[in-house]
């Protein structure tokens, strides 16, 4: 059976204003086309307040990037919630999605999706953790939670996980997944830490991972997009529902 190979990126992009001070969200489409990745995790994808409108027009995004919001229906204009978005290409078919909040002294929350990718279902997970490691604990738990004692579904779980040390904190993951991260992400404009990551089930071998840092990608955000490839064996896959 032959293995599929599949792109994922995380990208915090800080509501689309770059170092330069500027709103530009033509510059993040621009960084999120180069990535060339089948699904993408977003955060801080929609504007702070209420209604949280998203800082990319979708069709454009579409137009620019190839790819297209989940639809997180959740009578929000935004591309998300909490911020966090999932995009995929055009041959990912959509078969569910859901949005959580999550505890912690800020307001933060996840998205989660079950996709179908050549053949096989995957779900991937959205989130952008807090600020403090007690937070990002109750988070991690919550999450556990979530995907309860479902093992049929290779899972990713990518975004902003906001934990700046290598060796502790994210214990509660390493259990069930590999913690994977390229390098330092933040700050873009001299990156020290590796904020963002990819968690990924045993079901998906690492193939390469690495951050961009390509000179629009240090203007666009603070944050620089990470990307990871992998395989997976493949296996059926249930009917789509987009």
């Amino acid at each position: 059976m032959d293995a599929l190979r599949l792109r994922v990126a995380t990208y915090n992009i800080r509501k689309a204003v770059g170092l330069d001070r500027r709103r530009d969200p033509e510059r993040i489409m621009r960084v999120i086309a180069a990535l060339d990745a089948d699904i993408v995790a977003l955060q801080e994808a929609d504007r702070r307040l209420p209604p949280r409108d998203p800082v990319l027009d979708r069709e454009e995004l579409r137009a620019v990037t190839g790819l297209r919001p989940v639809p997180f229906e959740h009578g929000r204009r935004s591309l998300g919630w909490h911020g966090n978005g999932i995009l995929v290409r055009e041959h990912v078919r959509i078969i569910s999605c859901d949005h959580h909040d999550l505890p912690g002294v800020e307001p933060r929350g996840a998205v989660q999706a079950l996709l179908a990718v050549g053949g096989r279902e995957i779900r991937v997970f959205g989130v952008h953790l807090g600020l403090m490691r007690a937070s990002r604990r109750a988070q991690l738990s919550a999450l556990i939670r979530l995907m309860g004692q479902d093992e049929a579904h290779p899972t990713l779980i990518a975004g902003d996980f906001n934990e700046r040390s290598l060796k502790v904190g994210l214990g509660r993951l390493a259990r069930r997944f590999n913690i994977i991260d390229a390098g330092p992400t933040f700050h873009a404009r001299s990156p020290i830490f590796p904020l963002d990551r990819i968690a990924a089930s045993r079901e998906f071998a690492l193939l390469s991972a690495r951050v961009v840092r390509e000179a629009e990608a240090r203007l666009a955000s603070d944050h620089l997009p990470m990307v990871a490839d992998f395989s997976l064996s493949e296996a059926p896959a249930a009917e789509g529902c987009a």
